[in-house]
C-alpha cells in the first residue's frame, strides 16, 4: 500500500485524525526507565502500543534519537510499529532540505534505512531538493508550507509575484511537483486562516498539522479550516501533551487517555 492508501485506511478504521508525535526526552521519562540503555525504545513502544487504535499516524522526530546516538532504537521502533500495528503509517519528521546526491542519500536514509512511510522535507531550495524523494512513489513526501512557529512569517509571508511564498509552495505541491500524487503539506494549527487558504489551493491533499496541545493551537478552528468534504484530510499532531501526560508507572494509561480525549475532541468538529 502507498502512504496515501495507508492514511485513508487509518482515518476510517480508527475514526481518527490524530497523529501522535514521538519526541522522546529521557529527562521526562518515568523513574523506572531512568538509566536504561534501551529507555527511548521502551518508552516509545509503550506509548505506541497504548495509543495505536486511536491514531491515523505516528511521527517520530529524528533529532530526539540522533542527539542521543539512538538511531538503532529509531529503526527498531519503526519496525515495531510496522510489525505490531500494520497499516498505521510512520512519518519520519526530519525536515531534510538539500539537493543532488545529498538529497538522494537523505531519501535512502528515510525510506530504506528507517523504512518510514513518509518523510518531512524542506522545499525552500526548490524542486530539485524534492525530486529524490519523489523517486519512491509509494512513499509520502510532506513539504513544509506554513509552519506553526512565529518566525515562519519572516519568509513564508513574502510576496512573490502577487502571492505569498507559502501559497506558491502549496500551488506547486498540488500541481507540477505532485506527479505521483504522494505529496502532503505541513500547515500549523496556530494559523487557521492559512490552513483554510492552503485547503482552498490544494483540494483534498492531506495536511500534517502540528501546533495543538502544548503549542496552543485551537482544535475547533483547525478542523473547520482544514477538513475535506468527507471530514478527513488532516493529520493533527500532538506530541508532548500525550507523551508526558503521566510521569509515573501509569504513564501509558495517562498517554492513552490524553490521546483518546484529543481524538474525541477533534471528532466533535468533523
Amino acid at each position: 500500500m502507498t502512504f496515501i492508501d495507508q492514511l485513508n485506511a487509518a482515518w476510517q478504521k480508527n475514526n481518527s485524525l490524530l497523529c501522535v508525535g514521538l519526541d522522546p526526552d529521557p529527562a521526562k521519562f518515568p523513574g523506572q526507565l531512568k538509566g536504561r540503555d534501551d529507555a527511548i525504545l521502551e518508552f516509545c513502544t509503550a506509548i505506541v502500543d497504548a495509543t495505536a487504535d486511536l491514531v491515523c499516524a505516528f511521527k517520530p522526530q529524528i533529532a530526539y534519537f540522533a542527539a542521543r546516538r539512538a538511531e538503532d532504537q529509531l529503526e527498531a521502533l519503526i519496525a515495531h510499529i510496522h510489525d505490531r500495528h500494520p497499516g498505521i503509517p510512520v512519518i519520519l519528521d526530519a525536515k531534510r532540505g538539500d539537493i543532488g546526491s545529498t538529497a538522494e542519500q537523505y531519501a535512502v536514509e528515510a525510506f530504506e534505512r528507517f523504512q518510514a512511510d513518509a518523510v518531512t522535507v524542506n522545499p525552500y531550495m526548490g524542486r530539485d531538493s524534492v525530486e529524490p524523494y519523489l523517486a519512491y512513489p509509494d512513499k509520502g513526501v510532506i513539504l513544509l508550507c506554513r509552519t506553526s512557529n512565529a518566525g515562519g512569517s519572516d519568509l513564508q509571508f513574502l510576496d512573490v509575484g502577487g502571492e505569498k511564498l507559502y501559497e506558491r509552495v502549496a500551488r506547486l505541491a498540488a500541481s507540477e511537483w505532485n506527479r505521483n500524487g504522494q505529496i502532503s503539506l505541513v500547515v500549523g494549527a496556530t494559523f487557521p486562516a492559512e490552513i483554510a487558504r492552503v485547503r482552498e489551493l490544494v483540494g483534498d491533499m492531506p495536511l500534517l498539522v502540528p501546533g495543538i496541545g502544548a503549542q496552543g493551537g485551537d482544535i475547533e478552528a483547525t478542523v473547520n479550516a482544514g477538513k475535506t468534504a468527507n471530514s478527513t484530510g488532516l493529520m493533527i499532531n500532538s506530541s508532548r501533551a500525550i507523551l508526558y501526560a503521566g510521569k509515573d508507572a501509569d504513564y501509558t494509561a495517562a498517554a492513552r487517555k490524553a490521546a483518546q480525549d484529543t481524538r474525541d475532541a477533534i471528532n466533535l468538529y468533523r
